[in-house]
């Protein structure tokens, strides 16, 4: 899972993506305000912020750079832009392949011993 936290004029904006089951959901002070699944390059959210201004996200992944790249836009100006590299994306798909592995020799331990 690959986050992106950032503060929008007092509101906690976080995104989260998953980079095994595509699920993206933006949240706003901990409320899940977008969701939705995505396998390609390119992505897009919008939100309301509760001040009642209206924001944008666009999640890119750059195939040159491997970078995950989460933009942010209020009224197509650009607020800023957040960054993620390859090794967040592997240290993430690490764990979870750890967590399977762990779980499935638990299951076979179980398996064997009943």
């Amino acid at each position: 899972m690959i986050k992106f936290n950032y503060l929008l004029n007092q509101d906690n904006f976080e995104l989260q993506a998953s980079d095994w089951c595509g699920l993206e959901k933006v949240m706003l002070n901990g409320k899940v305000v977008s969701k939705k699944f995505n396998f390609g390059i390119l992505s897009c959210h919008d939100i309301l912020l509760n001040d009642g201004h209206k924001y944008q996200c666009k999640l890119l992944v750059d195939p040159q750079t491997d970078l995950l790249t989460c933009r942010i836009y209020n009224q197509r100006r650009l607020v800023t832009v957040l960054r993620q590299g390859k090794k967040q994306l592997q240290q993430s798909q690490r764990l979870i392949e750890a967590s399977l592995m762990t779980l499935l020799l638990s299951l076979l331990v179980i398996y064997i011993l009943a």
